[in-house]
């Protein structure tokens, strides 16, 4: 399928079974669609400081990570992104392929005042191996001296080894390694990893596993029209120190006093249906949302999904499934981390009470 004008594969064979190996073991990802660009410079961190809502002083030790929203003046998400410190002079932004063209150009316009040079790095591909037996099925292909430094990452962190930059993140809720490395030894790699039984991913189970994680998805969960603080994401925004003036910080501040009018919630769904997005979701008595992301979830046997709804919205909701009021509970994501369910589910009971008996 067409994905930020890329064409991706939905599954390789059954997405169910992809996802269950991710969860139990370990998936690989071709995640090269996503935009990596290397801005370099003496002032690259002060133009970060302008750019992102979240503190780039927080970035202290070489290869440390930070997630963050790039906001408009109005504190509409432009896109949400990792930024990792390489060097006081060079910061590497990973930043979503639909949004690539727009990012880049909004970057490069606040760059050129700071003097900070933007390089799209389209030499490089990029693989995400997850799971739980993930990070030791790459180790066991890296040097001696290399293992030990990609063992002994901590989470959100990368380092460089050699031609390729490892970094301890990923966008499943689970361990694994994100690889970036030249082009010609991504299929290499891949086949590497199948042959030590990493099974190939698709999106499908890309998407199942990051809605069951928590994680908003561009373009669904947050988008220019959304800020941070009604879309799950205040955790991203530093508004300490007071003097640092982020772009969209006026307007995120008046949102924040003020109180935001919606909030991002996590639903279950008992019964026998599934939630997707733009469907519409009743606060009985409060006012209307709609879900956002919606899926099956293959961990939990029942259907999830993010919704934006009133502020004042309580513990269930109605949802529209196909012209029939179903009943959901309000949750706070994630669903499931580490290969646990974090939520209770009918289904779980029910399992529970079949043992039992």
């Amino acid at each position: 399928m067409d994905f930020g004008g890329w064409d991706m594969p939905v599954a390789y064979g059954s997405q169910i079974d992809e996802h269950h190996a991710v969860r139990q073991a370990a998936g690989v990802f071709d995640v090269s669609h996503m935009c990596v660009a290397d801005l370099h410079g003496p002032r690259t961190r002060e133009l970060l400081s302008r750019l992102l809502a979240n503190d780039v002083a927080r970035l202290a030790m070489s290869g440390k990570a930070l997630y963050s929203c790039m906001l408009n003046e109005r504190a509409g998400v432009i896109d949400d992104l990792i930024v990792y410190f390489l060097a006081e002079d060079c910061f590497r932004l990973v930043v979503n392929a639909g949004t690539r063209t727009g990012d880049l150009a909004w970057i490069a316009h606040h760059a050129g005042p700071y003097g900070v040079r933007v390089e799209e790095r389209t030499d490089l591909a990029m693989l995400a191996v997850q799971g739980p037996a993930a990070r030791e099925h790459v180790v066991a292909l890296l040097p001696e001296a290399d293992a030990a430094r990609a063992r002994a990452l901590p989470v959100f962190y990368g380092t460089q080894l050699r031609d390729w930059f490892v970094a301890r993140t990923g966008y499943t809720g689970e361990d694994g390694f994100e690889i970036m490395l030249p082009l010609a030894q991504a299929a290499p790699l891949w086949r590497q990893l199948n042959a030590a039984g990493v099974r190939s991913c698709g999106l499908g189970a890309r998407d199942t596993l990051r809605l069951e994680a928590g994680m908003n998805l561009y373009g669904n969960d947050m988008d220019e029209h959304t800020n941070p603080l009604e879309s799950g994401l205040a955790w991203t925004v530093a508004f300490e120190p007071a003097t640092r003036d982020f772009v969209g910080r006026a307007s995120l501040e008046a949102v924040r006093n003020a109180g935001p009018a919606r909030r991002l919630v996590g639903l279950v769904l008992d019964e026998r249906a599934v939630l997707r997005a733009h469907q519409r979701v009743q606060a009985p008595g409060i006012g209307d949302g709609e879900v956002t992301s919606g899926t099956f979830s293959p961990t939990l046997s029942c259907s999830i999904g993010l919704a934006r709804v009133p502020a004042a919205t309580g513990n269930t909701v109605q949802v529209d499934v196909r012209g029939r009021l179903l009943n959901a509970r309000v949750v706070r994501p994630p669903f499931v981390r580490h290969g646990k369910a974090l939520v209770g589910t009918i289904a779980a009971a029910t399992s529970a009470a079949g043992a039992a008996g």
